[in-house]
């Protein structure tokens, strides 16, 4: 049990105060009923104040026993069904516990104050603020490092190596390369690899070493008619630079006729190659070769390596870029939430839907916790704070106690004295 707060603590003085008046009421109603039972042989009129004081100390009696009894026996006397709350501290926890679960707790009722709260609008407001959402962002960085030093790397990574290369294994790729392909020649951008093709082309001829060895080569292949003509030299440089004409016209001239034939070439070769089978085979074999290299989970353990010390030194910093992106993430789903409505009502029915199935699961368990807690409180206290808090009302029962019976003392008198005078 907590202890009184000092709101409870002013609650009990004011109780204290009003017990006090209550008893100094009844106690006068007890000496008006003595004076005037002892005057009216000698004055009658005080009959009718003897008749009122008699009714209401009876009244005021009664009340003070009815309000004691609910916490204790009256003059701690050993009178039946007293201290009523303390005699049913169990059974009042079980009524309890059952009326909880029963109408607070049941589905129709939680649901439909759930349906008041709009989850989603709080969300959205919530996030839409920056400051908040950085302050969840970095609340999030804080637990990145814990959540990855306490996860089995090896076993994670060789987990999700198993899953990507499974699911690749299981995936036809070659419609996804053709197309890829296919994008490729539509884009134009073959026309560029052929430029940069030329570019390389024209550099590698144009070197020396590249000229001495195609020299070498070809006198290699053409002895006898080097060595008798001589000028291999010469021969080569001609030939390189007649090449080296061509390669400049084509990269020069946009619409050269080798460039139309490049490009019809590898467009006819791309949708060749997207019909034909042995395109997905040799894919498909190109595939299984690459899944079944040792070196695949060597390389995800490198990657899985390099990402956790990037996102362990970034979380670090003071000028996290995952903090900040994150942060940009919240703030942008909460302002877009704001303007979804559908996407909103979709939130707030699961909420109260997953609340609601919540709150059902546990009801019972719920129910059963209060009614432990209620039975493991220490009932005098408990009792100080019924006090504290309701005390001052049912003193009050016995100010109306004494006025309700001095009332009917008074309707009963007038009745026994109009009898008398019949």
């Amino acid at each position: 049990m907590r202890t009184l707060q000092t709101q409870e603590m002013e609650k009990l003085q004011q109780l204290n105060r009003i017990k006090v008046l209550a008893t100094l009421v009844l106690v006068a109603c007890f000496c008006a009923m003595v004076i005037a039972k002892a005057l009216e042989h000698h004055y009658p009129p005080f009959a009718i104040i003897a008749a009122f004081a008699e009714a209401a100390t009876i009244g005021g009696i009664a009340d003070w026993y009815a309000v004691v009894a609910l916490f204790k026996k009256p003059l701690n006397l050993p009178f039946p069904h007293t201290a009523i709350i303390p005699n049913n501290q169990h059974r009042i926890a079980e009524n309890l516990g059952g009326f909880i679960d029963s109408n607070f707790l049941a589905r129709g009722p939680v649901s439909e104050k759930l349906n008041e709260i709009d989850f989603a609008g709080e969300m959205s407001n919530w996030l839409s603020s920056r400051e908040r959402s950085h302050g969840l962002s970095k609340f999030v960085a804080r637990l990145i490092p814990q959540l990855l030093n306490s996860v089995d790397e090896k076993g994670l990574v060789q987990f999700a190596t198993n899953r990507v290369s499974g699911q690749l294994a299981k995936t036809d790729i070659s419609p996804l390369i053709g197309k890829l392909m296919q994008t490729f020649t539509k884009d134009g951008r073959h026309l560029k690899l052929m430029d940069d093709l030329i570019s390389a082309l024209h550099t590698f001829l144009n070197d020396e070493e590249t000229l001495e060895l195609v020299r070498t080569k070809v006198k290699r292949e053409l002895p006898v008619l080097f060595n008798v003509v001589g000028g291999d030299t010469l021969v080569v440089r001609r030939i390189v630079r007649i090449a080296t004409e061509l390669l400049d016209e084509v990269r020069e001239q946009e619409d050269h006729p080798l460039r139309g034939e490049f490009e019809a070439f590898l467009t006819s070769y791309v949708k060749r190659v997207r019909r034909t089978k042995r395109f997905s085979k040799q894919i498909e074999n190109l595939k299984q070769v690459v899944l079944g290299r040792p070196e695949l989970e060597d390389a995800a353990d490198h990657m899985w390596h390099g990402l956790k010390e990037y996102i362990l030194a970034d979380v670090q910093a003071d000028d996290s870029v995952l903090v900040e992106r994150l942060t940009d993430m919240l703030v942008e789903v909460g302002v877009n939430l704001k303007q979804e409505p559908a996407l909103r009502n979709d939130i707030n029915t699961g909420m109260v839907l997953v609340i609601s199935n919540v709150v059902e699961d546990q009801r019972g368990n719920i129910a059963a916790y209060v009614s432990e807690q209620v039975k493991s409180w220490d009932m005098q206290q408990l009792l100080t704070l019924i006090e504290a808090n309701v005390g001052r009302d049912l003193q009050f029962i016995r100010f109306n106690g004494m006025i309700i019976g001095g009332c009917v003392g008074l309707v009963l008198f007038a009745l026994e004295t109009v009898l008398l005078s019949s």
